[in-house]
């Protein structure tokens, strides 16, 4: 979809510029976003006038803020973000989707952003996480709903069609593909092969360590998570990732040079901004489940995804590197289809969001809705 004149400063952050909740700009730009008496603001899409709205609903023992688009009777698409994003990270897609005739909720999950950030470890399962995305869905009555999700979201929307059979039309992962249940606690498992090594997942576990270091400076945290995680460059900085030591996740990754040329400055410190608010405790709360999400899937409503799937992946994404992806056909026994972006690293609809989009689109126009 070719996207208007108008759009040409659409990756910078407007804060200026919110319906509801102070000092939360556009997800889709500057000069994308004109006012109406509503309250909602137009985006103008070639030929389509897409409206957003900023919408605070209450599901599941949550309030979640959400970005709402698209026609309100039309097919539901939900975006669920990843680590360390927010709603904002689906700013390319967003009005892409909605332009071409879906419905799109794409909310700050719990722990995030405008959202709730509940207390209690055990409050960001993937039992709550997972029904934190059937309360939308129940919010705006529709019965089925196509789950896209990156990163964490990504795991919860793997979830979504096993804990939640007749609630997913179709489902989309992308950096991490559906895998197989292992077949021992995941820190137990970690621990037996990183022995006596960092390994960041395992130092998210402790509370307060890893959220400590994170909020000492969340501007140097989230440019070296968003510019610095790619398959390491060379031996040095790979073994330094791993290598015993005191020294912190964040302290641990490279500085960039400078930024990603899919990343500017003030979307930078839009997420240094919430972050700094917030904290990075609820979202690293999301890590310290992974043992309690493992016993929650052993008994799943649905052994395996029969809605139609999709991963897409970057060839540049570390994470991959302990992540398999040829297993996705043990979990994903409908139509499935892997994507995997050359070049690509971890935040992948952002650095690559053509190429997403275009994938989505197509996806999405093979669904059966009914």
């Amino acid at each position: 979809m070719r996207i208007c004149a108008a759009l040409e400063s659409f990756r910078l952050p407007l804060p200026q510029r919110r319906t509801v909740a102070a000092g939360f700009p556009s997800p889709f730009g500057s000069a994308t976003w004109f006012g109406n008496d509503a309250g909602a603001d137009a985006l103008c899409l070639a030929e389509h006038v897409v409206t957003a709205t900023e919408r605070f609903l209450d599901v599941n023992g949550v309030r979640l803020r959400v970005y709402d688009a698209g026609p309100p009777d039309a097919p539901l698409v939900i975006l669920a973000h990843g680590f360390p994003e927010l709603a904002f990270s689906w700013r390319h897609q967003i009005p892409v989707l909605a332009g071409a005739g879906y419905r799109v909720l794409a909310p700050d999950q719990r722990g995030y952003g405008g959202s709730s950030r509940p207390d209690a470890v055990e409050a960001y399962d993937i039992a709550a996480l997972t029904g934190d995305l059937v309360g939308l869905m129940d919010a705006v009555g529709a019965e089925r709903a196509a789950v896209v999700g990156h990163d964490w979201g990504a795991v919860v929307a793997w979830s979504t069609p096993l804990l939640h059979p007749d609630r997913v039309a179709a489902v989309a992962g992308l950096s991490v593909p559906p895998v197989p249940r292992p077949q021992t606690p995941p820190t137990e498992a970690f621990r037996r092969i990183f022995s006596g090594h960092f390994f960041y997942i395992l130092y998210f576990q402790q509370p307060g360590v890893a959220d400590a270091e994170m909020a000492a400076d969340p501007r140097r945290a989230m440019l070296r998570m968003l510019g610095g995680m790619r398959a390491p460059a060379d031996e040095a900085t790979a073994l330094r990732m791993l290598a015993p030591g005191p020294e912190g996740f964040i302290d641990r990754l490279p500085e960039p040079d400078q930024l990603p040329d899919w990343l500017s400055p003030a979307e930078l410190d839009h997420y240094a901004e919430e972050f700094g608010r917030t904290g990075f405790t609820g979202a690293l709360n999301w890590y310290r489940n992974f043992d309690r999400n493992w016993r929650i899937m052993g008994t799943p409503a649905a052994e395996t995804i029969s809605v139609p799937a999709l991963f897409v992946g970057g060839t540049d994404d570390p994470v991959l590197n302990f992540t398999r992806i040829d297993r996705a056909g043990e979990v994903a026994k409908g139509p499935y289809r892997q994507v995997m972006l050359d070049g690509a690293g971890h935040w992948i609809q952002q650095e690559r969001p053509e190429d997403i989009n275009a994938e989505l689109l197509a996806f999405l126009s093979q669904v059966r809705w009914k």
